[in-house]
């Protein structure tokens, strides 16, 4: 009976300790981010690799892309920074050649025949429709929660206000709490949905270095 009565306050405790965690927040941050980022990274590759290749043959496009190429690389530093800093997870440093060849061109050829190059472009195409998923999902709970919560205050100016919501102050009250539930439930969600991008960033840009084949393993 004493191990049944223990357990309860630390259901309780994970459930409602949610919004003590400063991790909760930092991924709802990284979720919202991922929206603005994600625009900017389908924009910019998709015109940037269109318009480049439409120009090859008049060789105005080779430098377009390699300008693209030297952006595209520099968002999946970017994005590896910013997820081992907003989210719980240490993903290792983009694999590279540790002995690149000499000469511009033959560092290009390492560069389109890395795997990771081409991982990462699809991560960062991914990150559009992710971010829209994130964003809706946010801003949904967001809205929910505090739409229910502030029924009882908006209750006070009048009935009328929430009409076909929350007829009397019991029903505005009863909508108040499920607003609570739904808020720390939503917290749990966000930290959910965080999780699982950061194991996607894991899968797409988590691939160990030809040096280290064991950092992978060691950081599980």
């Amino acid at each position: 009976m004493s191990a049944v009565v223990q357990e309860k306050p630390d259901i309780y405790e994970r459930f409602f300790g949610v919004i003590a965690q400063g991790q909760t927040y930092l991924n709802v941050v990284y979720l919202l981010l991922s929206f603005p980022l994600g625009l900017f990274y389908f924009i910019f590759l998709i015109v940037g690799l269109s318009v480049g290749t439409s120009l090859v043959i008049i060789w105005v496009g080779i430098p377009i892309l390699l300008v693209v190429l030297t952006v595209w690389w520099g968002m999946l530093v970017f994005e590896r920074e910013m997820t081992n800093h907003l989210l719980p997870i240490d993903i290792p440093p983009l694999a590279r050649d540790p002995n690149p060849p000499e000469g511009m061109w033959a560092r290009i050829k390492a560069t389109l025949t890395n795997p990771v190059t081409w991982k990462g472009l699809v991560y960062l195409l991914a990150r559009f429709p992710l971010g829209i998923l994130a964003f809706v999902v946010v801003v949904t709970w967001f809205a929910l929660t505090l739409g229910l919560i502030s029924a009882p205050f908006v209750y006070s100016y009048g009935s009328f206000a929430i009409e076909g919501s929350a007829g009397t102050m019991n029903e505005a009250l009863l909508c108040a709490v499920v607003g609570v539930v739904i808020g720390f439930a939503g917290m749990h969600l966000m930290n959910l949905l965080a999780y699982v991008f950061g194991q996607f960033a894991i899968l797409m840009l988590g691939m160990p270095q030809k040096t280290a084949p064991s950092s992978t393993v060691e950081q599980k």
